[in-house]
């Protein structure tokens, strides 16, 4: 049994569906993250699961008991929100220790609990300033250690990180997800970088319109996209339009030229159009060599971009980039010339949907 269970959870609002039929097992101590624009329905999942807001449907299950209707001070969650919501009036150490003070601990305890959480999360010389005095960074370690500090059962976040610069943002995702491992504690974040869920998640929930597109480990959801939107919304991705030509043996054109993908292509028929995927850094500039898909293109534009060179190239309506590693002396293509591309067959991806 997982220790979070979600089963068809839905809510509406008004004529508006924003969430439907969410399902998914959520095993103790994972690291999960809802990714998606704005609008994707993940931040409303999370207000479901923190008890902020009734589900219109579904249950909702923490370590097998029935939470679904249970008031949030009763889930034993912790809350971490985008813009910190500590308490100005109150020092570090009391905006720390105020759930635990709520929750009538004994003094002497509170003091034990907040000494520790200050040293986790490296404040521990910090207690008595007030936020105010604090960075950005520094507030939001805070935050972090008043959700942590009640011992919860769940931890959300609710894109944490979106308010500060982009060095902070990397430092502390790392701090969050060294702590999360510490503490072995089932948390669930939100955010719409694709960078940050791929970086801390051990699996990445992919969301779109209210509905789930893909869940997988960081690896599988931006190596093997199952549709369209995964595939264009996690990472850079050229998105192909193929004519299929043989579906058993896994043989598709794109703009005339023949191409192969080390599966059979599923549900397909011959003469249908398949949507295909392929990431830019997959591609090389090499002549046909067997085994290997080839690809004869021209040069449009080449663009440096500090330790890597895209290459983007055309055939016919079809535009292709491809990303190569700079080298001082490697002999870059010029615009207009004719050069070959080539990749494995593992490389070029099927997506589910027709093109």
């Amino acid at each position: 049994m997982a220790f979070l269970e979600i089963s068809h959870l839905k809510k509406v609002f008004g004529n508006q569906t924003a969430v439907h039929d969410f399902t998914m097992d959520i095993e103790r101590g994972e690291f999960i993250t809802f990714l998606g624009p704005s609008g994707c329905g993940k931040t409303t999942i999370l207000r479901m699961l923190a008890g902020f807001e009734g589900p219109s449907g579904g249950v909702i299950k923490f370590d097998g008991k029935d939470v679904t209707h249970t008031p949030t001070s009763q889930r034993n969650i912790g809350m971490v929100f985008q813009s910190y919501a500590l308490f100005p009036n109150m020092t570090v150490a009391e905006n720390i220790g105020f759930g635990l003070k709520v929750a009538k601990m004994p003094q002497e305890q509170i003091h034990v609990r907040v000494t520790e959480m200050l040293k986790l999360i490296g404040l521990a010389a910090l207690g008595a300033r007030y936020p105010w005095q604090l960075s950005g960074g520094q507030q939001q370690r805070v935050a972090l250690a008043r959700a942590l500090a009640g011992k919860p059962q769940v931890l959300l976040l609710d894109e944490p990180l979106s308010a500060l610069d982009a060095k902070i943002r990397v430092s502390l995702r790392e701090e969050i997800r060294a702590v999360q491992r510490e503490l072995g504690i089932t948390s669930v974040f939100v955010t719409h970088d694709q960078e940050e869920a791929l970086s801390i998640s051990d699996r990445i929930v992919v969301l779109s319109e209210g509905r789930v597109e893909q869940i997988g480990t960081p690896s599988e959801v931006y190596n093997f996209p199952r549709t369209r939107f995964v595939a264009s919304f996690v990472g850079t991705l050229n998105l192909l339009s193929g004519v299929v030509v043989d579906a058993a043996a896994g043989q598709i054109s794109v703009n005339g030229q023949p191409l192969v993908t080390s599966n059979s292509i599923q549900g397909a028929v011959t003469g249908q159009t398949r949507a295909l995927a392929i990431r830019p850094e997959a591609i090389a500039l090499e002549a046909p060599t067997p085994g290997r898909n080839s690809l004869a293109a021209t040069v449009e534009e080449v663009n440096f971009l500090g330790a890597v060179v895209r290459i983007r190239v055309r055939m016919g309506a079809v535009a292709i980039s491809l990303d190569v590693f700079n080298n001082p002396h490697r002999t870059l293509p010029q615009r207009g010339e004719n050069i070959t591309l080539g990749f494995s067959f593992d490389n070029l991806l099927v997506l589910e949907e027709v093109a």
